[in-house]
């Protein structure tokens, strides 16, 4: 599911989540660096990607495309920077060509990751960056007509760039950037495979250092650095203990991990940027007979949604057809709760979450190179929720998983 931690700030069970990952060099010195022959993203590929924006601009009257800082620069750009009051951005357009546009004394470190042939456009702290992006863009003929801009960019790049073309149509970039983030080339699926072979050995390091009263902090501290030992970045742990498991995105209050209840963790990591997100639920200790009946359950729902995801099927019917199996075991109806209150699964690649999303009502149909979270977790407030999340992506022939689910609650990391 993949979210900004909610971990618990008490140090208990010896560890400490503030403590650095030499800490935990000594444990953590025998695991493998899984990542040692990842292959980055290639110049090669970015060029196929910027003619792939250019074919779908051409086919949708578009002229050109603004794109901020964030994942789909680094898709297109291989440029790494971050979003502030100085505008930093790149502009592709219909013919292929690209410029990004930065401040003077930024250009050298732009420059530093920047991974295609572009051209750079600086401007000075008393000048307009769009008028820059305009010029630009009238020496190529593209004044007026319809120019794009990607779906995050912030209100001020949208409204200056109206200023400074008042000829122009600006527009949802949208169904260009989607039209080619969605489709993951196999280059794409091997790095966050590699993700998500690290998530799994992480969480088999972790599984058998958790003990009673550990704070969900401790429990993470152990997973980060275990995920970096085996050669990720750690994205986020997500750990919730007890009742907190029954709240999708974790609770507040102190929580430490106790006889009889339920572990719930959500982490993953990053290779060259591509992510994984794995969650697994388990009872530390002996399960009830309701916690061994609700995890069965929510296991099966996660092979009703794998065998939903046909090729050609709306990824809305996914969501359809595990609410229908829950509304038959008495969860819900719906979003209600006690069931599932989130979606089934979102997209996932450079982003943790990307579009499109395996929800009500979505009419994007399954196609080769789309990847998704599987993850119809069951939560009952006051009680506890069971989440097990995999990830697959759409071959030719169907859903392949990245990670297999468990077996069972007693073989949650199986």
């Amino acid at each position: 599911m993949q979210r900004r931690h909610f971990l618990g700030t008490a140090v208990l069970g010896g560890l400490a989540a503030g403590l650095p990952l030499t800490a935990f060099a000594a444990d953590t010195a025998k695991l493998p660096d899984l990542a040692a022959k990842a292959v980055p993203i290639s110049k090669n590929e970015r060029k196929a990607r910027i003619a792939k924006a250019a074919e779908l601009m051409r086919a949708q009257n578009i002229r050109a495309l603004l794109i901020e800082p964030g994942s789909s620069l680094v898709y297109f750009t291989g440029v790494e920077w971050w979003r502030s009051e100085r505008l930093t951005a790149a502009v592709l357009t219909r013919d292929g060509e690209i410029a990004v546009v930065t401040p003077f004394f930024e250009e050298p470190s732009v420059r530093e990751s920047l991974s295609v042939d572009a051209e750079i456009l600086t401007w000075n702290e008393d000048e307009n960056p769009l008028a820059a992006v305009a010029a630009w863009l009238t020496k190529r003929q593209f004044a007026k007509g319809r120019i794009a801009v990607e779906e995050t960019v912030r209100y001020f790049a949208v409204d200056g760039l109206k200023q400074a073309m008042p000829g122009a149509q600006i527009v949802n970039g949208a169904p260009v950037v989607r039209g080619c983030r969605m489709h993951k080339s196999a280059a794409e699926i091997a790095l966050m495979q590699i993700a998500n072979d690290i998530t799994v050995a992480a969480y088999r390091h972790t599984a058998p250092r958790i003990e009673a009263g550990m704070a969900p902090a401790d429990i993470g501290a152990i997973m980060r650095a275990a995920t970096v030992a085996l050669g990720g970045r750690s994205e986020f742990e997500l750990i919730l203990l007890g009742e907190a498991s029954a709240y999708p995105h974790g609770s507040g209050k102190p929580q430490a991990v106790r006889e009889g209840e339920v572990v719930l963790m959500d982490c993953g990591a990053t290779v060259h940027g591509y992510q994984s997100d794995i969650s697994r639920s388990f009872v530390y200790g002996k399960a009830s007979v309701r916690q061994r009946q609700v995890w069965d359950q929510m296991r099966k729902g996660q092979d009703v949604a794998f065998a939903a995801a046909k090729l050609g099927t709306p990824a809305g019917a996914v969501d359809d057809a595990v609410r229908a199996y829950y509304a038959g075991l008495g969860w819900g109806p719906d979003y209600k709760l006690p069931g599932t209150s989130h979606r089934t699964g979102h997209g996932i690649g450079l982003d943790g979450h990307e579009p499109v999303n395996l929800v009500r009502g979505e009419t994007t149909k399954l196609a080769p190179g789309m990847c998704f979270s599987n993850e119809p977790g069951i939560y009952i407030p006051g009680e506890f929720g069971i989440r097990l999340e995999d990830c697959f992506y759409m071959t030719d022939t169907g859903p392949k998983w990245f990670s297999e689910p468990p077996p069972s609650i007693d073989r949650p990391f199986d």
